[in-house]
């Protein structure tokens, strides 16, 4: 990590005396890094429904190439059940759907996490200035 040492005006523009911490600031502190917390998680989830929608977009490109009489292997759960192409393709469709609602749930959550944080880092800077570090 790197770091940087506090120059003699750095020092002046935060002001000289230290900054005592209330318990208020110490809960939007602890606040920011739970919201932080949770936005990670977020974003790996979103990251990982997306991907899931790539693989089934990519699954319902090639079943485009494939025969209308085939029977497509499909997993259900544990097991892989023979159906007709059409029903697959239902089947897919529906599956992406699901993970667009998904998709679109956790970006909303994501979002306002965000905004909350960004919320919290006015209050924090405000009242700490360059004495604390919330860049993620």
């Amino acid at each position: 990590m790197n770091r940087r040492m506090l120059t003699k005006e750095d020092e002046a523009a935060t002001g000289s005396d230290e900054i005592e911490v209330r318990r208020e600031d110490q809960d939007n502190i602890n606040k920011f890094s739970r919201l932080h917390q949770r936005e990670t998680l977020l974003e790996e989830e979103l990251k990982t429904k997306q991907k899931d929608k790539e693989d089934l977009e990519e699954v319902s490109t090639e079943l485009e190439l494939a025969d209308e009489d085939d029977l497509i292997p499909y997993k259900i759960g544990d097991s892989f059940v023979s159906l007709p192409l059409p029903e697959v393709q239902d089947l897919l469709s529906t599956s992406t759907g699901k993970i667009d609602q998904e998709v679109e749930k956790l970006e909303e959550k994501l979002k306002k996490v965000r905004e909350e944080m960004g919320q919290l880092k006015v209050v924090l800077y405000a009242r700490f200035g360059r004495s604390i570090n919330l860049e993620t």
